[in-house]
């Protein structure tokens, strides 16, 4: 059991405290601008959403609004979910570390619900497969929004939805428990192209219809979204987008966007 360094901080997300509490602090402050918008999201809460992953001058602030709603529900833990996007594997592989190194501090790993879940799901430790960006950008949200919860880092490469469905279920049930689902949506299309493409997206998730995500959502982390889809379907959760934009709402590029999320389920 050891640490699991940062491993891209100071490029998809700032490797300093001051310049990770300043970022959030401007997402707040935008937020804050739009009464309206902040009066609806104050009334809502839950313990599972949906964020995306680029970087955080693009998608942070649909991001933190999911993770400031989170916080209300004040998990103990909280499992976050995302794709590989360097490593190939069979399954899904759960992070056997001690703790979770970030700018903010470390966050404990709840090493004994790992070890239930190893056991109970035979979830194998691929080291490689951490290195990865969908679920280390969330941590420092987590070490700032709730900076005494444990983390859980799952990592999905060549798997099923069926394969995280029972892992998302079984972690609903428990008390204390929150999920972060990661997706980033559709990649380098034109601006008008990637928000139909995207529309897709937000209406399955919306509807809670996977039937819908088939018919073109293009969301990288398509497993995750289709298991939480189906648990929320089966627990008789409702569902509510929270956010959505591109990067050219950052980058002024509309010629190769990508699309981003965020959702709450409760």
């Amino acid at each position: 059991m050891d640490t699991r360094i940062m491993s891209v901080a100071g490029s998809f997300y700032p490797d300093h405290s001051d310049d990770i509490k300043s970022m959030i602090e401007h997402f707040n402050t935008i937020l804050e601008s739009q009464p309206d918008v902040l009066k609806s999201l104050d009334t809502m809460s839950g313990n599972a959403v949906i964020v995306p992953h680029a970087g955080w001058v693009y998608s942070g602030f649909t991001a933190n609004i999911a993770f400031r709603i989170l916080a209300k529900s004040i998990p103990k833990t909280v499992i976050v979910i995302g794709p590989s996007h360097r490593v190939g594997f069979e399954g899904v592989s759960i992070a056997d570390n001690q703790d979770y190194q970030t700018p903010l501090g470390d966050l404990g790993i709840n090493t004994s619900l790992v070890n239930d879940l190893k056991h109970r799901f035979s979830m194998p430790y691929f080291s490689q497969a951490h290195h990865e960006h969908s679920t280390e950008v969330q941590m420092p949200f987590i070490k700032h929004y709730l900076p005494h919860t444990q983390v859980v880092e799952l990592v999905y490469a060549y798997a099923q939805p069926s394969a995280l469905e029972p892992i998302i279920a079984y972690a609903l049930t428990l008390p204390d428990t929150a999920v972060v689902i990661s997706t980033d949506l559709s990649h380098y299309y034109s601006l008008k192209e990637a928000k139909q493409l995207d529309s897709i997206c937000l209406e399955a998730v919306r509807d809670e219809n996977i039937d819908t995500l088939n018919q073109g959502c293009e969301a990288c982390g398509m497993i995750g979204v289709k298991a939480m889809l189906n648990v929320a379907k089966n627990k008789g959760l409702k569902s509510t987008v929270l956010d959505y934009r591109t990067s050219a709402d950052s980058s002024g590029d509309t010629s190769r966007v990508v699309g981003y999320m965020s959702a709450l389920f409760y």
